[in-house]
């Protein structure tokens, strides 16, 4: 099956447009002490979102922790007039791409407040997000937050199901980047099944025999009674995901890894349907995430996950949907 072509923006892509188009806003001085009368628990909690996963479009916000795409955008419009939040829109070759939201410097002062500590600790600067716009990884890094945040805003239509867990590619490499250097960690749990993984969000870019070499590091994690969490890889089409299968069943039988694979032709907008295929021995037919939980029982989850001394309020992890408001009295 020949290759898609490659999109010019978003998740797939493999850099961003040179140019991008900013939105307005009041020259003022933003009172952060003044905010405190202002921000919600749900606004705090973006604020958290965007600082470990760097930029959220507006759709992707709005699955997570709003009722309908306008109610999203007018709460988002405040939040970026108070500098909590910045923006910027991609040029695309056709259409126009959504807004991409990343960390103002008001909510960056905000949350070091919070957690007692000084801007310079949260590792924010004016620059943040005009590197973030013209970084050449911004397509990747929104592929894996579309995939991620479909998983997230399943549960909050279908109690019991969705992920309870995301650490950011940053947050993963903190903890374990002596072995493994994953795009993502989560955790996916239906009832009482539980599958820990972690994310490979392929964009082609790598040759075949560097994915190969990343394996030996996830054989290397082992949790106690010699389990580990299961490894999920992405690709853009059903084509690099077939070339990655041919390379890679060898060494993961070697090496006794628990290997799920798909592509973007599939996991669309339900990532968590029969759209992941286990890399044999066995029976390799495409599956839920569910069911991938059921048939490899000797998954565990990652170490290092509870917290420490070594941890702040800006290392903890970040709940993957905002709290719930409080019934009034």
């Amino acid at each position: 099956m020949p290759s898609l072509p490659r999109p010019a923006m978003g998740p797939g892509s493999r850099c961003t447009a040179r140019a991008v188009t900013t939105r307005p806003r009041p020259a003022r001085h933003t009172d952060v002490a003044a905010l405190s009368r202002t921000l919600t628990a749900r606004d705090l909690w973006l604020a958290r979102m965007l600082h470990e996963h760097r930029v959220l479009t507006t759709h992707q916000i709005a699955g997570l922790a709003y009722t309908s795409l306008r109610s999203a955008q007018r709460r988002l419009r405040t939040l970026h007039q108070h500098t909590v939040l910045d923006s910027f829109r991609p040029l695309t070759q056709t259409g126009s791409a959504p807004e991409h939201y990343t960390l103002g410097p008001a909510g960056a002062a905000v949350l070091a407040a919070h957690a007692g500590r000084d801007l310079a600790d949260l590792g924010w600067r004016p620059s943040h997000t005009g590197r973030i716009a013209y970084s050449p990884s911004l397509g990747h890094d929104l592929g894996v937050n579309e995939l991620l945040t479909h998983l997230a805003a399943h549960g909050r239509n279908t109690p019991g199901v969705g992920l309870t867990l995301w650490l950011s590619e940053r947050s993963c490499a903190r903890r374990w980047g002596d072995l493994v250097r994953p795009d993502a960690y989560a955790h996916w749990c239906d009832g009482e099944h539980l599958l820990p993984f972690f994310l490979e969000y392929d964009t082609g870019s790598q040759t075949l025999g560097r994915v190969e070499a990343k394996l030996t590091g996830y054989a290397a994690f082992a949790t106690t009674a010699d389990t580990r969490p299961a490894l999920l890889i992405h690709t853009r089409t059903a084509s690099r995901d077939q070339a990655l299968r041919c390379r890679l069943a060898a060494p993961a039988r070697e090496l006794g890894l628990t290997i799920a694979t798909s592509s973007a032709d599939f996991t669309t907008t339900t990532p968590w349907g029969p759209w992941w295929s286990p890399l044999g021995p066995g029976d390799t037919r495409r599956t839920t995430l569910t069911n991938l939980a059921t048939r490899w029982p000797r998954l565990g989850p990652a170490v290092e996950l509870e917290p420490t001394d070594a941890d702040t309020a800006l290392t903890l992890p970040v709940s993957p949907l905002p709290p719930t408001p409080k019934a009034r009295a």
